[in-house]
């Protein structure tokens, strides 16, 4: 196949297989935090180790996308094998917490840090392998991608609010890795877009991070990044917060939780078709406009009923998410085609590594000043990401993006 025709239905089919390779791949990172108000009580964790559990896989994230980075492997290893190996490998690191003891619960913490070293080599590939199967309407493609990722980390939400047990959670999650690995294995092809692999160089990451195209997007998704996980990890807990301050019950935490999270991927998909007919900056830039403007108003809305709550979260959760494959695809468009698994693993760690501080931060907040404030300052970075975007639109490198729609 040429690199100027395409097969549509391969395509097509390419386009299903790794967007649901990666939702369920990606239903580990909250696996265990979803279970999080039974773990407490099975492992009789405190309020610090609880926050950690989502802590050590963003951590263990960082140091994987950094490591991949920086070795080059991303663009030395085929992308989907790395992506197979490396899901097999979480999904035993995640089915292993069954085993963890109260006595023993730093290794739960061990085993959340390697899985989320593990997803670094999910994540990112399955970008890479997805940008090699479309270059026209490839935001959309990614954005697909993205809004999978999105409903698999909202999953064991869902499942917990369904009544299943914690074991059942982590096992489920497992599960459906393997199927990812299966499918990422023998169900995808590479597509007429990937390039071959390259020996590794320092020079590959150098010349990445002197690309203005590649700051501008990272700088953009580190702004997004600072809001998105803080959100995701704590809404369960602020909504329940608000409900018992306005004398509500809590019942319902766990199904809107995952309703806010999932609905993040029919935003990622929505978005990715819009910016690839109008341009990617002006989409990334409203969508982070919308979402911080939906942290401001957080205050505001706590102890209210949980209709009014969860319908501005809604738009929260929409908005929060849809602007990231945008960022991914940037990359794959400003930077050489050789360099864009380096280039996505050195953006992906970056923007990982900052949402530690937010993670953190917001329960730091909430215990000083109550979760009534633990969530507007979340809206520093999307004003920081929209400067980005214009600066990027104005900037030469933005008849590279969208076919030239900046």
């Amino acid at each position: 196949m040429s690199t100027t025709e395409v097969d549509h239905t391969a395509q097509r089919r390419a386009l299903v297989g790794i967007a649901g390779a990666q939702l369920f791949a990606l239903s580990l990172w909250f696996s265990a935090s979803a279970v999080a108000p039974q773990l407490e009580i099975v492992w009789d964790l405190s309020v610090g180790e609880v926050t950690w559990l989502t802590l050590t896989v963003q951590l263990g994230f960082v140091a994987g996308a950094l490591g991949i980075a920086m070795s080059g492997i991303a663009d030395s290893i085929p992308a989907r094998r790395l992506f197979t190996v490396s899901a097999i490998a979480a999904a035993g690191a995640n089915v292993a917490l069954l085993v963890v003891t109260p006595t023993t619960v730093p290794v739960a913490f061990l085993l959340r840090l390697a899985t989320g070293a593990l997803l670094a080599g999910v994540y990112p590939s399955g970008l890479k392998v997805m940008a090699g199967w479309f270059r026209t309407g490839r935001g959309m493609a990614l954005g697909a991608l993205v809004g999978a990722l999105t409903i698999g980390s909202a999953t064991p939400h869902l499942v917990r609010g369904l009544g299943v047990g914690w074991q059942g959670v982590i096992l489920m999650s497992s599960a459906l890795t393997l199927v990812a690995a299966g499918t990422m294995t023998f169900v995808v092809d590479d597509g007429p877009f990937e390039v071959p692999v390259s020996p590794f160089s320092w020079a590959h990451v150098r010349r990445v991070i002197r690309n203005r195209g590649f700051r501008l997007s990272t700088y953009g998704y580190l702004g997004h990044m600072w809001e998105l996980y803080a959100m995701w990890t704590w809404t369960a807990a602020f909504l329940a917060a608000g409900a018992l301050a306005g004398g509500y019950s809590t019942g319902w935490v766990s199904t809107a939780t995952f309703a806010i999270i999932a609905i993040g991927g029919i935003g990622s998909y929505g978005a990715g078709v819009m910016a690839d007919r109008t341009g990617r900056t002006g989409v990334a830039g409203w969508s982070m406009a919308i979402s911080g403007s939906c942290a401001l108003l957080t205050p505001l809305l706590f102890g209210l009923s949980p209709l009014i709550v969860v319908a501005v979260f809604l738009v929260w959760g929409l908005t929060v998410v849809s602007d990231s494959a945008q960022f991914s695809t940037m990359v794959t468009e400003t930077v050489s085609a050789e360099l864009r698994g380096t280039a996505l693993a050195l953006q992906t760690g970056l923007g990982f590594l900052l949402t530690l501080v937010t993670i953190a931060g917001v329960p730091a907040i909430a215990e000083r000043w109550g979760w009534q404030w633990a969530f507007p300052w979340l809206a520093i970075g999307p004003a920081i990401g929209v400067a980005a975007m214009v600066a990027l639109r104005r900037s030469s490198f933005a008849v590279m993006l969208a076919g030239g729609r900046g």
